[in-house]
């Protein structure tokens, strides 16, 4: 399976990134939808999309405004946007009023609570509580042969509850908005740093680790120190726009 990186900054975009969003196409599925929603068209493969939302902070769900240019490019039978109640009622409430965004999109609203997420080709979700201001929550995916889990936004913490619910996952996208030094502004507000991310990974023996929503004033080619996650564990990439992860 594949994972396309359409988005891969926090908070807002800069020349080389643009907001969270991810891709697997052959399952539908779409995970937060900031301001790289605007390139999911193109990967479209199938007929239902599923959008799994962490939260309703505007770097995760002002994308889903962009949905009516990318449905006009690429027509799918069923949208379902999959969130907490609360931050669902909020995005309905706010980003679609008539005052922001007056056109209603042709989407299945569905509150976690209700319901648990069931994917294209036989996916199973699991979503689990995350410590961030204002709430948020994270996602496990297993299919029959490839593992995948998706950790933003939140401080991270390697003896937190989640970890043994992502354990042995073939891939984490964990959110990494910090270097090391940082972690003042990381407990602030509510978000990782790099040698903590990598204790995460290392605690739940994952398969791979990436690194997401990364701080957009950090526009060299490192933005979090890798070198400080791989010594911790050593199968880390820093996620980049436009990059394919396989998994």
């Amino acid at each position: 399976m594949q994972l396309h990186c359409l988005g891969t900054s926090g908070y807002h975009p800069n020349e080389q990134r643009h907001t969270t969003c991810y891709a697997v196409p052959a399952a539908g599925l779409v995970l937060d939808a900031g301001t790289g929603m605007f390139r999911l068209a193109p990967l479209l493969q199938t007929d239902r999309l599923d959008i799994l939302l962490s939260h309703a902070h505007l770097d995760h769900v002002v994308g889903l405004t962009f949905l009516l240019s990318v449905l006009h490019q690429r027509p799918v039978e069923t949208v379902r946007v999959w969130g907490q109640r609360s931050k669902l009622q909020a995005i309905r409430e706010h980003l679609f009023h008539e005052s922001l965004f007056p056109v209603q999109l042709d989407v299945e609203w569905i509150a976690l609570e209700d319901r648990v997420p069931e994917l294209l080709g036989n996916g199973r979700v699991r979503w689990f509580p995350l410590q961030h201001p204002g709430g948020s929550v994270g996602y496990r995916i297993d299919w029959p042969d490839h593992s995948l889990a998706y950790v933003s936004d939140t401080t991270g913490d390697p003896i937190a509850d989640y970890v043994s619910v992502i354990r042995g996952v073939d891939l984490l996208l964990h959110e990494c908005n910090f270097r090391d030094k940082q972690v003042a502004w990381a407990e602030k507000t509510g978000h990782s740093w790099t040698n903590r991310v990598a204790s995460v990974a290392q605690v739940a023996a994952v398969g791979q680790l990436a690194l997401v929503h990364l701080n957009p004033l950090e526009t060299g080619e490192d933005p979090v120190g890798l070198d400080s996650a791989r010594a911790v564990f050593p199968n880390t990439v820093v996620a980049a726009d436009k990059l394919v992860l396989d998994f």
